[in-house]
């Protein structure tokens, strides 16, 4: 796309999720998450148009105008007062229903992509605002670099330094739940979150072994609840030789794990592949790391 405006960006995992049972105004639970980038990306691509147009590679299963995509063109455009004069190409890695953030991704690099198409700063309080509107995870695709996350996991508090991390993500055969689902299901059983101190300590001390002794998600439950298959890909990371800790992502199916080195990511996730899950050997995408 000759002129066209091009985004990479990364999925994420979260290194921290905590769910708690009250819940905003608009009904979403209150959620604190500690997000950091990882190397597995998307690309969105703008370019001006006669009109709005949305198209994925490869092809999705839903009309192109249900998407995260299309919703931030469409709302950021009447934010600014604009004509929706442009076409958005995706071309998506970053699988789905997974917890790295794919759709999420996928509306923050469009959201970014039309800022700059626009002349619009992408921090700019307009373009967060819709970010929030589209979904909990969107806003931190706007300028993703590990940070924590309040609210409902939607409003930045703030940045934390990480250093780069080798990691592996292993996701089942069986497909899960939705987030909708798991957090279904976490008003039926879920427990407290536990405190985050620990783990932002950690990353201050740039510690690999102690920010994987102390990753915590308390979603992570619902999402083994609805799809058994994520508990024993969690449980076998763990496992493995040159893993140093491992849980799932966001409302799952994936899980990830640190490792002590890059040849141990590779070596985890190469036998996660013998046994028929789906992997990547990878790393996180640390403090001082531009994001393009």
């Amino acid at each position: 796309m000759a002129g066209a405006v091009r985004i990479e960006t990364p999925c994420k995992v979260n290194l921290y999720l905590g769910v708690h049972r009250e819940r905003d105004a608009r009904g979403y639970h209150r959620v604190d998450s500690l997000m950091v980038p990882v190397a597995l990306f998307d690309e969105v691509a703008a370019e001006e148009a006669s009109g709005l147009s949305v198209c994925f590679s490869p092809d999705l299963s839903i009309p192109a105008e249900k998407t995260g995509v299309w919703r931030a063109a469409a709302l950021l455009a009447e934010e600014l007062g604009r004509e929706p004069g442009v076409r958005l190409s995706v071309t998506a890695r970053i699988p789905e229903r997974a917890g790295l953030g794919g759709s999420s991704a996928d509306a923050g690099a469009a959201l970014r992509a039309l800022a700059a198409h626009w002349g619009v700063d992408p921090l700019d309080p307009r373009v967060v605002s819709v970010a929030r509107r589209i979904g909990a995870d969107v806003a931190f695709f706007l300028d993703p670099r590990p940070a924590l996350y309040v609210g409902a996991g939607d409003v930045f508090e703030r940045a934390l330094p990480s250093p780069e991390l080798p990691v592996a993500l292993v996701m089942p055969r069986a497909e899960g739940g939705s987030t909708p689902a798991a957090y279904a299901e976490f008003d039926r059983s879920g427990t407290d979150p536990t405190d985050p101190a620990p783990l932002i300590e950690a990353l201050h001390a740039g510690s690999a072994e102690d920010i994987a002794a102390n990753l915590a998600n308390n979603l992570a439950p619902a999402a083994r609840a609805l799809c058994p298959e994520v508990g024993e890909v969690e449980a076998w990371l763990r496992s493995c030789p040159g893993v140093l800790g491992a849980q799932v992502t966001g409302s799952g199916t994936c899980s990830f794990a640190v490792c002590e080195s890059a040849v141990a990511a590779d070596a985890v996730a190469s036998a996660a592949a013998e046994r028929g899950w789906r992997s990547w050997s990878t790393k996180t995408l640390g403090s001082s790391t531009e994001v393009c």
